[in-house]
């Protein structure tokens, strides 16, 4: 953060002559929602986004486009049942990882749902007998 604005994390902790803080927790959150993509802070946070700029993101679709014109050539009259599986889509950061939500199917997911649904139907109960206001 002191690179892109100047202020030091420890500015949260610390307080100036009058007694106020230099820095409050809404100015550090608003500073690291409006970090570039390329920081630091956000590269050791795991956000990998930062690493790919437009270029290497056309070039994944350029792959793409590829994979799939070589397929199509690939299974041109090619039985319905017999031609080969389509081409899965060039890895990009932040695709397909746990901070997009992963695999919604895993049985852990599932059993959290599941938990959340009880504990909203039992809340809408109590609201519903008066115990909630």
């Amino acid at each position: 953060m002191r690179q892109h604005y100047g202020v030091r994390l420890r500015d949260l902790f610390l307080r100036d002559d009058d007694g106020r803080r230099r820095m409050t927790w809404r100015e550090l959150r608003c500073y690291i929602r409006q970090l570039p993509p390329d920081a630091r802070t956000r590269l050791a946070s795991g956000d990998s986004d930062g690493m790919w700029g437009l270029q290497e993101h056309l070039t994944g679709v350029l792959i793409d486009e590829v994979r799939i014109g070589n397929w199509q050539r690939a299974n041109e009259g090619v039985a319905k049942g017999k031609q080969s599986p389509r081409p899965k889509p060039f890895p990009r950061p932040g695709v397909g990882s746990k901070k997009t939500g992963g695999d919604k199917s895993s049985p852990q997911r599932q059993d959290a749902r599941q938990r959340a649904l009880r504990r909203a139907a039992e809340r809408r109960q109590a609201i519903a007998a008066g115990q909630i206001t």
